[in-house]
């Protein structure tokens, strides 16, 4: 799964926007340059050198077709080459946000990075390629202390024009690094090539936002919205960097642009509703929160979430009643499965734990996933054992 970054604190919902004043920013409103002095100075990749590849990768796309005269199996056989593990041993990583050729080197990245590499790999070959945003449900992951909120886009490769005649049509082969989590019914929206730089840049902005290397943070965001400034996401981001600076007004403002490029943004409207309060403007916050149980009642991901702050809060039984939420809503995620098990496990409830692992066992996508729950479930028979015999 590709993780484009959103700093997200909360799940929030759509509110009618009348209560809101809504006004288009300019760049030198959405930019605050002078609080951010010396941002000038940070390099960021242009769009060639995010998409550039140097000779030995070209070497691999043109070795992987070698032979191969069927159009539609040329793309087969390069999808194949970039997913066999024996002769790339491309690894996933969260935070590696890289340009394709670094990708192609490092073999680790996340499905951002791994479907510019694939799209720069396909266009070397003469492919048409596209990507592709998979609308998916919401749902959050953990790092450095912050909540991200996960999005998903995976990449169509289409075969080479025949130039003897007109094709109205073309059959494409659609390549994703989590195929697994997307369904056939999700509705998919092409994304051009800029875009894909301004997701870039998001995901790098968010990376350093991470770390609090807020002048690295503001440069990338800054150059994300110049190379697409409808991005609802990376504007609720830019404005989240300015409440961590004190810049209320600027953020209020970020916020706001963010919600009039897509009212449907959760993430802008959520951070709104905490820098108000933050601000003691409660009413307006609270015309925000009234909302927020009918809009995320129904969202397994959520609870599952609030059950693993729950859990760092070793607060064992609202950890259960957030997970066995979770669990009523969706029987199908192995995350509420071990979130039941590892409290139990932390309950000394070890029989119960057990009994969860096997179930986020079996309801674990991977390989990968399965064999680490295999672990837990082999260090938990033997902790029994050990304990039987002493």
């Amino acid at each position: 799964m590709f993780k484009y970054l959103f700093i997200s604190l909360l799940l929030i919902f759509l509110v009618a926007c009348q209560s809101f004043e809504m006004t288009h920013l300019r760049p030198n409103e959405v930019f605050a340059d002078k609080d951010f002095i010396g941002f000038e100075q940070v390099p960021i990749e242009n769009s060639g050198e995010i998409f550039r590849l140097q000779e030995d990768a070209k070497l691999f796309a043109k070795a992987s077709i070698a032979g191969v005269r069927d159009p539609q199996e040329q793309i087969k056989a390069l999808v194949s080459a970039i997913f066999n593990r024996s002769d790339f041993n491309l690894l996933y990583r969260a935070d590696a946000n890289s340009v394709a050729q670094t990708t192609f080197e490092n073999r680790s990245a996340n499905c951002l990075s791994l479907s510019i590499m694939t799209y720069a790999l396909a266009r070397e070959l003469g492919f048409g390629a596209r990507f592709q945003h998979i609308e998916i449900p919401e749902y959050w992951t953990r790092r450095e202390g912050q909540r991200l909120l996960n999005s998903h886009i995976n990449l169509q490769i289409l075969p080479k024009q025949n130039r003897a005649f007109v094709e109205l049509t073309r059959q494409g082969f659609e390549v994703d690094f989590d195929a697994q989590a997307i369904k056939k019914h999700d509705k998919r929206t092409l994304l051009s090539q800029s875009q894909v730089v301004g997701l870039f840049y998001n995901n790098k902005g968010s990376d350093a936002l991470l770390h609090r290397q807020d002048k690295r943070a503001y440069a990338y965001f800054r150059a994300g919205y110049l190379a697409d400034p409808n991005q609802a996401h990376l504007l609720a981001n830019l404005g989240y960097l300015y409440r961590l600076n004190g810049l209320y007004k600027s953020a209020e403002r970020v916020y706001l642009q963010a919600i009039e490029v897509d009212e449907n943004n959760l993430t802008a409207w959520q951070n709104l509703a905490f820098l108000y309060r933050h601000t003691n403007q409660h009413d307006k916050a609270l015309t925000i929160w009234a909302r927020l149980a009918r809009q995320r009642a129904n969202n397994p991901f959520y609870h599952l979430s609030l059950g693993d702050e729950a859990f760092e809060n070793q607060d064992w039984p609202a950890a259960l009643s957030y997970y066995r939420k979770a669990l009523t809503l969706d029987k199908s995620l192995h995350e509420v499965f071990f979130g039941l098990a590892k409290t139990y496990y932390e309950m000394g409830q070890i029989k119960r734990s057990e009994h969860f692992l096997i179930l986020a066992r079996k309801k674990s996508r991977s390989q990968a996933e399965q064999d680490i729950y295999a672990g837990k479930i082999e260090f938990l028979r033997r902790r029994v054992l050990d304990d039987s015999a002493s």
